[in-house]
């Protein structure tokens, strides 16, 4: 059985909680989340789709107890976590909401098919802090891609690609930056600063300016044909030029929002994590908005 919500009040005795703990604070989470948290017999931190600062994790688990944190393997191998939750109640801390990243509701669906109960214990999501605390709309975003590292020389050109486009139609991208450069989600992880992501942009931009001529498109695909015309009024722009907007530690007492562009982004130093957001036109009020980003 599976719920998509539901109250700290009755929880059962055993099963899988996917508790949400927004996006960096103690104080940002839901009483309920926290109190599905500390019922909990196992409380599990999965650290590798997105971190809290140390200060406020070792805060959260005084407040309700100790804290074992996963990465990868034991999240999308869930066989341990299983086997805890058919005997007790197992607590998965994911940052922000539990059910924003496929991984995690993959294991959500496993567990059905497990026959575990898993109960979701929603959280403050960046995907609306950002958009609305920058002053964009929120209307206007089109798909959202994480910029990630070349791993081991090979570079995605994806990410680049939906930004592209979705400028191309007039729509804002929120840009997540990468945690891991070993792409395996094991450990040792360094979040992408953001002359990390000048570099990937650039890596991204040779990469499919490259590879453009020969490039095939189908001309029967609208959405492919779209891309292509994308693409290609996209080749001789200076992409050092593009307007973003950096967003540092949202929703924690170290925010901060700066307007500048993808050349700009290596005069800043970031915060402990970073996103970018890649405005299309905006209209006047999102204009306003976003003037108060700018750096004098």
């Amino acid at each position: 059985m599976a719920e998509s919500s539901t109250t700290a009040q009755n929880l059962p005795s055993t099963g899988l909680l996917l508790v949400g703990m927004g996006p960096g604070s103690v104080g940002a989470m839901t009483l309920e989340a926290v109190e599905a948290a500390t019922a909990a017999a196992h409380r599990r931190y999965e650290a590798y789709t997105a971190l809290w600062p140390d200060k406020e994790l070792n805060l959260l688990e005084q407040t309700i107890g100790p804290i074992q944190r996963v990465m990868r393997p034991e999240v999308e191998q869930p066989e341990e976590l299983f086997a805890l939750a058919s005997t007790s109640l197992v607590a998965l801390l994911v940052v922000g909401d539990p059910l924003q990243a496929t991984t995690h509701v993959d294991l959500q669906l496993q567990a059905i098919e497990a026959g575990i109960e898993c109960l979701v214990f929603h959280g403050i999501s960046i995907t609306t802090l950002v958009t609305g605390a920058i002053g964009l709309s929120n209307y206007r975003f089109g798909r959202q891609t994480t910029l990630t590292y070349p791993y081991g020389g090979w570079v995605a050109t994806s990410p680049l690609e939906t930004i592209i486009l979705n400028r191309f139609t007039g729509l804002h991208t929120l840009a997540l930056l990468d945690l891991d450069p070993t792409g395996l989600g094991t450990g040792d992880q360094r979040p992408m600063d953001p002359s990390d992501a000048v570099e990937a942009i650039v890596l991204m931009r040779e990469k499919i300016e490259q590879g453009l001529s020969e490039r095939e498109f189908s001309n029967d695909n609208p959405s492919d044909m779209m891309m292509k015309e994308a693409l290609h009024s996209f080749v001789g722009e200076d992409v050092h030029k593009i307007r973003v907007v950096l967003c540092s530690d949202m929703g924690t007492g170290d925010q901060r929002i700066v307007s500048t562009t993808v050349d700009g982004l290596k005069d800043e130093a970031g915060g402990r994590l970073n996103c970018i957001v890649f405005p299309a036109a905006t209209g006047e009020v999102e204009e306003k908005a976003l003037l108060r980003w700018a750096k004098e």
